[in-house]
C-alpha cells in the first residue's frame, strides 16, 4: 500500500497524519539499512518498498566509481532499465548534475528545457531509458548520497513519477534527503569496516574487551566442564550479556535483542508452537512488524539454512534478531512460564484460539463459563500477584483488535498479554461473575470485590471497577489487596530526620494526625505502620477502612459499607462509645467526618486519618476551608505527613560524579522551596552555602564530592528501577504552627514557619534520597510538581 506524500493540501489533521505515516514507513526502511553490510543488495530488496513509501512509479540508485569520475547504475526499476549504465559526474545528466553540485533537485517535468535551463544552461535529461522501455519520465526527485561525517560523495538516488500525477511534496523531498544521509552513513561504515569476524566472540577481542588468550581459556573451560562459553565469559571475566550480544550481532549482521520482561506475547504467532519445539530448534517468533515476522534466535545462520521457519510462516517475510544463550532461555521461560494453574498462559490462549476458530463463542455467559477462559482469568490474577503488580487493567478495543491486558508495576503500566477480540465480552462477564456484579448491565459503572481463594489456592482479594467505554465495551480495573502484615516503621524509607520527628509525635496520648497524598501514594501502608508501632496489649485500636487492605493482630477493624448505612462518620461515632484509645479512619472527605475526628481528639483519643491533598501546609488550609473551627482544629492537630512514591534504582545502577553544573541545578531546586524563610530573605547566598555544606557533610564523600547514580537495566528490573521508595514531608503542629492556624494563615506563611522549624519538603526529601543513591532526579521531578 503506497503512502501518498504528493497530495495537494489536506486539512491540518490529515496533513499531520500523512506526514507521520510517511516517516513511519521510511523509518522501517532506514532501520534495515542500518542493520546490513551489503548496501547494494538491501537497496535492491527495498526498491519496491521505497517506491511505495514515496508513492512513486520507479526508482534509480547510482554509486560513485573508484576513481570518482562516474556514476554506476546499481538499481533501476522498471522494464527497459539499464542497471549497468555509466554516467559522467557533470551536467550532461540529472544524476550527474546532482553528484557534481551535491544539491537535491525536485523537477516537475524533465522534458521541459526551460525548467532545466533555469537550473543550469548545460543540464540535460538522458532519454535512453525511456526510449528502451517505452516509458515516459515526468517528475523526478533526486538527492546526493553523502557521508555527513566526512563529506564524501557515495552516489545518487532518484524517485520518479508520483502515482497521483501531482508534484512531489516538500515532505517527500525532506524524506529523500534523510534517506540519502542514512545511505551515506551506511556506505561509510562499510568502507571503514574491519576484517571479517570469524566467530560470534571475535568482536569482543577486536574491541579489547577480552584478550585472545582469555578467550582461548574460556573455550577450554567450556569443553572441560560442559558449561556454555557464554556462561564462562560472564562468570569468570565479568562480561555483560549486552556486550556478548552486540558482538554476536556484528558477526551475524543482524540486530541484537536483549531479554525484556515487558514483552507482549503475540499468540497468533505462537498458536502452533510449543516450548519443546522452540528449545529443540532454537528460534522463537516475537512479533510481526513492517519487516515481517521477527524471529529471536541464538544462531540466525542455522535457522536460515534449515528453512524450517519459512515452512511455519509460509508467504511471510522473516526478520532475524540474535540474542545470547542465556537471554534466549529467559525469553522461552517468559513465554512458556509454568503456573499453579494447569497449563501456561500460552496453552490457555492457544486453546481459546482453537475454540474461536471452531465458532464456539456462542454467547457471553456460556463462553465465560468455558473451562479454558476460567483458567485464563485465574492465571492472569496469579501472575499479577507473583510479579508484584498493584493493578490489572483489562482494555477491550473495537472491531477485530485484541483486548490488551496490562499490569501496573512500581507505578508504571506494562503490557502483559493480548486476548482474541471475540473473547472481550466473555472475559468481562467472567470477571463480573467472580465478584457478583450484574452481567446484563453494561451502560453504567459497577464496583465489586473478588475473594480469590474461592477460585484458586491464593488468599488475596481484588477490588474491581468496571467502566463503560465507547463502542458498547467495558474496561475493567482490578486492584490487588493482599492481606499482608504491616511494614515496621523503620522500613518505610523515612529519612532519620523525619523518622525521629514522627516517632515523637505519634506517641502522644491524644490529638489528630493526618497522612496526605494522591491515590496510590502509600498512605494506608504508612498509617498501618504507625498503628503497628503503637499497637500494645494495653491499647484499644479501632479502624474504619474501605477496603480493609492490611490486617493486624490486636486491631479491631471494620469494613465501611455505605449501602448498609455504615460510612466513616457513623463508624467514628460508634467507636466513641466502644472505649477506644486510638481511632484510625480510612479517609476524611467531608465536614461531618472531620468534625467528629476533631471532637474525638479533644476528648482524649488519638485519631489518625488520610487526606487527598498535595502537601502538609495545604492540608491544613483545606480543612479550614471545609468549615473547621480554627481554634478547636489548632488545639487538636498533632501533625501532617505528606508523601509520594517514586521508583527505586535497581542494584544494577551505575555510579558517576556529577559536574558542577548538575550540582548547582540540584541545589537550586533544593533551595527554591526555602525562598520564604527568614534566613533566605536576610542573606540568600549565606543560606545557600549553609545548605550545601550540610548536604556535603551528610551525603558527600571523604573529599566532599557527591556520588550520584543512573539507571542501567538488567534482567531483574524494569528499565533500571525495581520497587519504590517513599518521599515524605512532615509538618509538626508546634505552638507557633497552632497560632498561625488560629489566625487562618496562608499556605506560604505555614510553609515558611515549618521550614524554619525543621520541615523538609517532598522535593527536598527526594533530593536527599538522590544524594544517598536511592533514586535519581528524573523520578523525583516526576512526582514532586510545584
Amino acid at each position: 500500500m503506497s503512502i501518498s506524500t504528493t497530495q495537494g493540501k489536506p486539512g491540518a489533521g490529515g496533513e499531520v497524519a500523512t506526514r507521520l505515516a510517511f516517516f513511519k514507513g521510511l523509518q522501517a526502511i532506514t532501520a534495515r539499512i542500518h542493520a546490513t553490510k551489503d548496501i547494494d543488495e538491501i537497496v535492491f530488496e527495498l526498491s519496491s518498498d521505497l517506491c511505495a513509501v514515496f508513492g512513486a512509479e520507479r526508482l534509480s540508485f547510482f554509486v560513485v566509481n573508484h576513481s570518482g569520475t562516474h556514476l554506476l547504475a546499481r538499481v533501476k526499476t522498471g522494464r527497459g532499465a539499464a542497471p549497468g549504465a555509466r554516467l559522467p559526474i557533470d551536467e550532461s545528466s540529472i544524476a550527474g548534475y546532482v553528484a557534481l553540485t551535491r544539491e537535491a533537485l525536485n523537477l516537475r517535468n524533465v522534458y521541459d528545457a526551460a525548467e532545466l535551463a533555469a537550473i543550469s544552461p548545460n543540464l540535460r535529461f538522458r532519454t535512453t531509458s525511456d526510449t528502451l522501455g517505452g516509458y515516459r519520465t515526468r517528475q523526478m526527485l533526486c538527492a546526493p548520497i553523502i557521508d555527513p561525517n566526512s563529506g564524501k560523495l557515495h552516489g545518487v538516488i532518484e524517485v520518479i513519477n508520483p502515482l497521483t500525477g501531482e508534484d512531489f511534496s516538500p515532505v517527500a523531498k525532506e524524506g529523500l534527503l534523510g534517506l540519502a544521509q542514512t545511505l551515506g552513513v551506511a556506505f561509510a561504515q562499510r568502507s571503514n569496516a574491519p576484517a571479517a569476524l570469524r566467530s560470534r566472540y571475535d568482536a569482543l577481542i577486536a574491541d579489547g574487551r577480552i584478550a585472545t588468550g582469555e578467550m582461548d581459556d574460556a573455550t577450554r573451560i567450556s569443553r572441560e566442564t560442559g558449561a556454555h562459553v557464554e556462561d564462562v565469559l560472564v562468570e569468570k571475566y565479568g562480561l555483560p550479556l549486552a556486550q556478548i550480544g552486540d558482538a554476536a550481532a556484528r558477526f551475524f549482521n543482524v540486530a541484537y535483542e536483549p531479554f525484556r520482561t515487558d514483552r507482549v506475547k503475540q499468540m497468533d504467532l505462537l498458536r502452533n508452537i510449543k516450548r519443546e519445539y522452540v528449545q529443540q530448534n532454537q528460534w522463537l517468533p516475537l512479533e510481526e512488524t513492517n519487516e515481517g515476522v521477527v524471529l529471536l534466535t541464538y544462531d540466525p545462520e542455522q535457522v536460515r539454512v534449515s528453512r524450517v521457519a519459512e515452512n511455519v510462516f509460509p508467504r511471510k517475510k522473516l526478520a532475524y534478531r540474535v540474542t545470547t544463550h542465556c537471554e534466549f532461555e529467559q525469553t522461552v521461560d517468559h513465554y512458556f512460564e509454568p503456573t499453579m494453574e494447569s497449563g501456561s498462559v500460552d496453552d490457555l490462549l492457544h486453546d481459546l484460539l482453537e475454540d474461536e476458530q471452531e465458532g464456539s463463542v456462542a454467547d457471553d455467559v456460556s463462553a465465560a463459563a468455558d473451562n479454558e477462559l476460567v483458567k485464563l482469568v485465574n492465571k492472569i490474577i496469579i501472575d499479577a500477584h507473583r510479579q508484584g503488580a498493584s493493578d490489572i487493567h483489562v482494555e477491550p478495543r473495537p472491531g477485530k483488535e485484541k483486548t490488551l491486558i496490562r499490569f501496573r508495576k512500581d507505578g508504571t503500566l506494562v503490557p502483559y498479554i493480548q486476548i482474541p477480540a471475540s473473547y472481550r465480552n466473555p472475559l468481562v462477564t467472567r470477571i463480573k461473575i467472580m465478584c457478583d456484579l450484574d452481567i446484563s448491565e453494561r451502560r453504567r459503572p459497577q464496583d465489586g470485590k473478588i475473594k480469590f481463594r474461592k477460585f484458586a489456592p491464593l488468599d488475596i482479594e481484588l477490588r474491581v471497577a468496571t467502566v463503560p467505554t465507547a463502542g458498547g465495551m467495558e474496561d475493567v480495573v482490578m486492584r490487588l489487596l493482599a492481606n499482608s502484615e504491616p511494614l515496621p516503621l523503620d522500613k518505610l524509607g523515612l529519612s532519620p530526620h523525619n523518622l525521629a520527628r514522627l516517632k515523637s509525635v505519634i506517641v502522644k496520648p491524644y490529638g489528630l494526625f493526618f497522612v496526605c497524598g494522591p491515590t496510590g501514594s502509600g498512605k494506608t501502608t504508612t498509617l498501618h505502620s504507625i498503628l503497628g508501632h503503637i499497637n500494645t496489649p494495653e491499647t484499644k485500636i479501632w479502624t474504619a477502612e474501605d477496603p480493609v487492605e492490611i490486617t493486624q493482630k490486636g486491631l479491631r477493624q471494620v469494613q465501611v459499607n455505605r449501602k448498609a448505612g455504615l460510612d466513616f462518620a457513623t463508624m467514628m461515632r460508634s467507636f466513641l462509645r466502644a472505649d477506644p484509645d486510638v481511632i484510625m479512619v480510612g479517609e476524611m472527605r467531608d465536614k461531618e467526618t472531620v468534625s467528629v475526628g476533631i471532637e474525638a481528639s479533644l476528648t482524649g483519643h488519638l485519631v489518625f486519618s488520610t487526606l487527598h491533598t498535595n502537601s502538609a501546609p495545604e492540608s491544613i488550609v483545606r480543612l479550614l476551608d471545609m468549615g473547621m473551627d480554627p481554634f478547636n482544629f489548632g488545639d487538636a492537630l498533632l501533625g501532617v505527613l505528606a508523601q509520594r512514591l517514586t521508583k527505586r534504582l535497581c542494584k544494577c545502577k551505575e555510579a558517576y560524579q556529577p559536574d558542577e553544573g548538575e550540582v548547582q541545578q540540584i541545589l537550586d531546586e533544593y533551595c527554591e522551596d526555602m525562598a520564604g524563610t527568614p534566613d533566605f530573605k536576610a542573606d540568600p547566598a549565606a543560606a545557600r552555602a549553609a545548605v550545601l555544606a550540610r548536604l556535603k557533610a551528610e551525603h558527600g564523600g571523604a573529599d566532599g564530592h557527591f556520588t550520584l547514580y543512573r539507571p542501567v537495566g538488567c534482567t531483574e528490573c524494569n528499565g533500571g528501577y525495581r520497587g519504590r521508595v517513599g518521599l515524605h514531608e512532615l509538618m509538626v503542629a508546634t505552638n507557633e504552627v497552632k497560632r498561625l492556624i488560629q489566625e487562618r494563615a496562608r499556605v506560604a506563611q505555614l510553609l515558611a514557619l515549618a521550614l524554619a522549624e525543621g520541615l523538609r519538603t517532598l522535593r527536598q526529601d527526594g533530593i536527599e534520597k538522590v544524594l544517598a543513591g536511592v533514586t535519581d532526579m528524573e523520578q523525583v521531578r516526576r512526582v514532586c510538581v510545584r
